[in-house]
């Protein structure tokens, strides 16, 4: 197995630099479900903000791009669990994805509450507004 960080999953799912891009694709498809490629939470969750911030995706785009992270059997993702209900809750939330998965692995966990000054967030079940 071999980790993957976020500039490589970037290049792979936005092809926006020629080299670097064929680079990406060129690894991420050589792998296999005897040799998978790891994305570890941090890789994930900075992933979705470049695509949302720097590639202005939406999060219809962001979704389906996540989903097919996820069903990958070439890809091991962190906490897999934790971010398909990350995922379900984001879809129709206003809180962003990182919130989400914060969200996501403290109930994992078994948290009574997340704390937050993030309005948006505090409206995410299991999240409180410290006020």
């Amino acid at each position: 197995m071999i980790g993957l960080d976020t500039n490589v999953l970037v290049r792979y799912v936005m092809q926006d630099d020629v080299r670097q891009s064929a680079k990406a694709t060129q690894l991420i498809e050589s792998l296999s479900q005897e040799s998978k490629g790891f994305v570890s939470l941090v890789a994930l969750i900075e992933s979705i903000w470049v695509f949302e911030c720097c590639y202005e995706l939406k999060k219809p785009q962001v979704v389906m791009t996540i989903e097919q992270l996820l069903r990958s059997r070439e890809l091991l993702i962190e906490s897999s669990e934790s971010v398909w209900k990350a995922l379900r809750v984001f879809k129709s939330a206003t809180a962003d994805f990182a919130d989400c998965m914060i969200g996501a692995a403290s109930n994992q966990v078994g948290c009574a509450t997340v704390m937050t000054f993030d309005r948006a967030a505090s409206k995410l079940n299991g999240m409180t507004l410290l006020d």
